[in-house]
C-alpha cells in the first residue's frame, strides 16, 4: 500500500463557501496523495486564493490548473483533470464535501490484492450546509443495495445499465483505465461514464458499505442524489425534457462504439456485454419514439415496449412506463 501513487482529482468552481474544509479533510488523511490535481473553471470568488494558500503548506503537491479561456463544464473539467494525474490510482474529488481520514487508506488497499477490481467507491453520510448529519446515507437515496451483493462481477453491468450507483465522490479507478474511459461521454455524468465502460470493458467495481465521505447537499451543488420522495420524482417526470431521453439513447450508442474500440484494443470481456448494452440502446430508442407521440400512438409504443420486457431491465420498471405515459 505505501508504494501505490494515488493522485485526487478535483475540480473546483466558485466554492470557496465549503473549500477549506474539505482541503483540510483531504490534508488529514492517514495515507496521503501522491498529488491533488486541481482544475478551476473560472472561479471569480475566493476559490483560487485558498487553493494557493492551501498549495503553500501542503505536505504533498498541489497543482492548480486554471481556466484556459472558456467555461468546460462538470463532465469536460473532472475529463481535464484525469488526464493531468501521475498516480496508479485516481480519486476523485467534488469541493464541498468532506472526506473521513481513513478514505484514500481504505479504498488504495483494494487496489493491491490478488483480485484487484478497476474501480472501487463506497457509500456516504449526507450533511447539510452546516455539516448537520441527515440521517440518511447515499446508497439508500438511489435505492442501492451494495451490502448485500448487488454488485457482483456477474450483475453489475445489469445493474448499471438500469441506473447510476457509483457516486464520484466517492471513486477511486485505476490510471490505465483511461486510455478507454477518455473522452468522457457528453451524454452521461462523468462517474456515471467511467463506472459502465470499466465494468462493460471487465474492469469490475467494487462497492464499499462503509460511509468514507460526508456528502454535503446545497443549493448551490451542480449534481447530487435526487430527492427520493414520490411527490420529487413526479415533479422530475414532469418537468423533464425529452433531451433527457435522446441523451440516454446517444450514450448508449457511444458506449456501445467504446466497446468495439475496447474489443480491438484486447480487452478480454463476455460478449453478452454488447448485447445488453445493444438492448439498452434499443429501450433508449422506443422511449424517445414514445414521447415524440401523444394520444393513442404514444399508449401504441409504450405498450409495444412493456411486451419486450425491457422496462423491467432498463428502466425503472412501472414508474418509468407511467411516466412514459403521462408525462
Amino acid at each position: 500500500m505505501k508504494d501505490l501513487q494515488i493522485s485526487v482529482a478535483m475540480c473546483t468552481y466558485n466554492g470557496a463557501r465549503f473549500l477549506g474544509e474539505q482541503l483540510e479533510s483531504i490534508a488529514s488523511q492517514t495515507v496521503k496523495p501522491c498529488e491533488l490535481i486541481v482544475c478551476d473553471d473560472g472561479s471569480d470568488d475566493e476559490t483560487i486564493s485558498i487553493l494557493r494558500r492551501f498549495a503553500s503548506s501542503a505536505t504533498f503537491p498541489v497543482k492548480l490548473f486554471e481556466r484556459e479561456d472558456r467555461r468546460l463544464g462538470c463532465t469536460k473539467n473532472f475529463e481535464r483533470a484525469i488526464g493531468l494525474c501521475i498516480g496508479e490510482v485516481i480519486c476523485l474529488a467534488d469541493q464541498d464535501d468532506i472526506w473521513e481520514p481513513e478514505k484514500l487508506m481504505a479504498l488504495g488497499s483494494l487496489f493491491t490484492t490478488p483480485s484487484a477490481p478497476g474501480y472501487a467507491f463506497s457509500d456516504a453520510a449526507l450533511i447539510d450546509e452546516r455539516g448537520r448529519h441527515l440521517g440518511k446515507r447515499m446508497w439508500s437515496s438511489v435505492g442501492f443495495h451494495g451490502e448485500n451483493g448487488a454488485f457482483e462481477k456477474s450483475n453489475q453491468v445489469p445493474v448499471l445499465l438500469r441506473r447510476a450507483v457509483a457516486t464520484g465522490a466517492t471513486m477511486a479507478f485505476r490510471a490505465t483505465l483511461r486510455d478507454i474511459v477518455l473522452p468522457l461521454s457528453p451524454y452521461f455524468v462523468h462517474d456515471y461514464w467511467i463506472s459502465l465502460v470499466s465494468s462493460c470493458v471487465g474492469s469490475h467495481g467494487v462497492a464499499i458499505s462503509k460511509t468514507l465521505i460526508r456528502y454535503r447537499r446545497h443549493s448551490a451543488q451542480q449534481i447530487g442524489p435526487p430527492d427520493p420522495s414520490w411527490l420529487r420524482k413526479i415533479d422530475r417526470a414532469r418537468n423533464r425534457d425529452i433531451a433527457v431521453y435522446k441523451n440516454r439513447m446517444l450514450g448508449c450508442d457511444e458506449l456501445l462504439e467504446r466497446l468495439y474500440k475496447a474489443a480491438r484494443a484486447s480487452y478480454r470481456f463476455p460478449s453478452v456485454h454488447f448485447q445488453l448494452v445493444s438492448q439498452s440502446l434499443e429501450h433508449a430508442k422506443r422511449r424517445v419514439l414514445a414521447h415524440s407521440e401523444r394520444g393513442p400512438k404514444r399508449i401504441g409504443k409504450v405498450a409495444c415496449e412493456v411486451f419486450t420486457g425491457r422496462y423491467s431491465r432498463f428502466s425503472n420498471s412501472w414508474a418509468s412506463v407511467v411516466e412514459d405515459l403521462c408525462f
